[in-house]
Order: C-alpha cells, then structure tokens, then sequence
C-alpha cells in the first residue's frame, strides 16, 4: 500500500513536470534571432579573400550553413560567437543587423577583418 501512493506521488511528479515543460516555450530568449540572415565578410589583414558573402540560418539560437562547417550560436542578448571552416567570428546581433570581427587563415597566412549581417 505505502509503495502504491510513493509510485503515485512519484508519477504525478513526473506528469507535473513534463506538463509544464511542454508548455514553456521552446529557446524563447534565442529565437528572437532565428531565421536567414546574409552575411559580408570583409578581410582587413593578410590574403584571404577580399569580400565573401553567404547565408547562414539561425534555428533555436544555433548557426548553420548549407555546405560548410558552420557551429556556433547567437545568445538571447544577440552575442554571436560562430567557427567557419577555421575562422572565428564574434560580434552582436541587434534587431535585424549585426556585425562583429573575424579572424582565420589563408595557406598559413593569418587574416582578419570585420563582418555584417543582415536579415533576409
């Protein structure tokens, strides 16, 4: 008997629980910023290309690209730190703009520069 109401006490716990997480919105604070945004990378130093310009998505607050190795995310107060096939971006996104600095390399040769970002 005392078994029987611990399980139950145990159950509606756990019913309690799930109800509510299933309720919470999901990555609320990051989601602001999800969706595609085109971006500009210029180089400032060293002999990495001049000016690229790709689409990155942002889904639930993480960063990705079509075809290149992409991982990163964009925080709720819209901080981006993102990797780029060896190249490390950071900057802040705010409403539908951003931009931040970047740095990688080309054959060995370190470059750096500065980034936008626009919402499509």
């Amino acid at each position: 008997m005392r078994h029987n109401r611990i399980r139950n006490a145990l159950l509606a716990s756990a019913l309690t629980a799930a109800a509510a997480l299933a309720a919470a919105p999901a990555s609320a604070e990051s989601s602001a910023y999800d969706g595609l945004w085109n971006v500009t990378v210029v180089t400032k130093s060293g002999s990495c290309e001049p000016t690229v310009s790709s689409t990155l998505t942002v889904t639930d607050g993480k960063v990705s690209a079509g075809g290149a190795a992409v991982s990163g995310k964009v925080g709720r107060e819209g901080l981006v730190r993102v990797s780029i096939n060896g190249a490390y971006a950071n900057g802040q996104l705010s409403g539908k703009t951003g931009s931040g600095k970047w740095n990688g390399s080309s054959a060995g040769v370190p470059c750096s520069g500065r980034w936008e970002a626009s919402r499509q």
